[in-house]
């Protein structure tokens, strides 16, 4: 997959299927849109882009949103990549990008800069100053500049349809079997491991305290939960708790600190990546050390036949 950090850096090609958005999380609902898209690339023997927004227009449009991420820049990227995209061009998201009208967008970075057969958009699609490129706003620059125009219909999943704030919000409540049903794969971050307290050593569970590479993405409720750990081309079956630490000392902030099974090596400094397979228990405080020992005992074996059979 070619990058592009600038539209105008692509050179221009009317045989072109082109989708725009942000596109966080690359969800089912996305990937249904980047099967249409591909699909015609291939049917028309056009090349195929995705158009992305970097940083996430809603840090520019509103800079005091706390903004969670369900994918980084990087982790999109590589997502788009697997899926076979074959050129991503990034816009700079600026303030005064955010005041182009629907119409001004289209004839600039879709219709000079980048050329386009066929648009590409969800069922819900709008964007430009005040979100006034809906569909119907959309289909009439089209027949107005000589492209096509074709939806990627909803994703549904039961009665829920697939987007990306139900994901987070599904995050936010500990449902990451839930999050991992819209995401086609189980929820992840990555980080690096940094030393901590080595309370979790005393305990005779060792954990890898990891600080993440973007403190924009989502960090799940507070609780226990097991999770595989992958780092240095490896995997391992883990236990993760995020929270404060409450049968001590509440710690300031959230921690994420991972124990992995069968595992005695130093791994500071290392980057790994989390991937959440389910939820075990909230978070509590124990009335005593040897209470929190055995309820981690008990845990560890409800995560190792879990993930041993799954």
């Amino acid at each position: 997959m070619r990058l592009y950090t600038n539209p105008f850096l692509i050179e221009k090609n009317n045989d072109t299927i082109i989708t725009i958005g942000t596109f966080d999380g690359v969800h089912l609902g996305h990937k249904k849109i980047f099967d249409v898209l591909l699909h015609s690339s291939e049917q028309f023997g056009c090349r195929n882009v995705v158009l992305t927004f970097e940083p996430h227009p809603r840090v520019v449009v509103d800079p005091n949103f706390d903004l969670k991420l369900l994918t980084t820049f990087d982790e999109k990227a590589a997502l788009l990549e697997e899926l076979g995209i074959e050129h991503l061009v990034v816009v700079p998201f600026t303030k005064e990008f955010s005041d182009l009208s629907s119409e001004d967008f289209i004839n600039t970075y879709i219709i000079q800069a980048i050329g386009v057969k066929k648009l590409v958009i969800g069922y819900d699609h709008r964007f430009g100053k005040g979100r006034d490129g809906d569909e119907q706003k959309i289909r009439s620059l089209a027949e107005k500049n000589g492209f096509d125009v074709q939806k990627a219909e909803a994703v549904s999943i039961g009665d829920a349809v697939v987007s990306s704030s139900k994901i987070r919000n599904a995050l936010l409540e500990g449902d990451v079997k839930t999050a991992a049903g819209m995401l086609g794969r189980n929820y992840s971050y990555s980080g690096i491991v940094v030393e901590g307290d080595k309370r979790g050593r005393t305990l005779g569970f060792p954990t890898a305290n990891i600080q993440l590479d973007n403190q924009h993405k989502v960090v799940p409720k507070n609780g226990v939960y097991a999770v595989r750990v992958t780092f240095d081309g490896r995997t391992f079956n883990g236990m993760m708790n995020i929270g404060y630490r409450p049968t001590f000392k509440n710690t300031a902030s959230v921690l994420s600190e991972v124990h992995l099974l069968n595992f005695n090596e130093d791994i500071y400094g290392k980057r790994i990546t989390v991937s959440f397979c389910e939820r075990i228990r909230d978070e509590k405080k124990f009335e005593s050390k040897e209470a929190l020992i055995q309820q981690i005992e008990n845990d560890k074996l409800i995560i190792h036949k879990l993930l041993s059979t799954n």
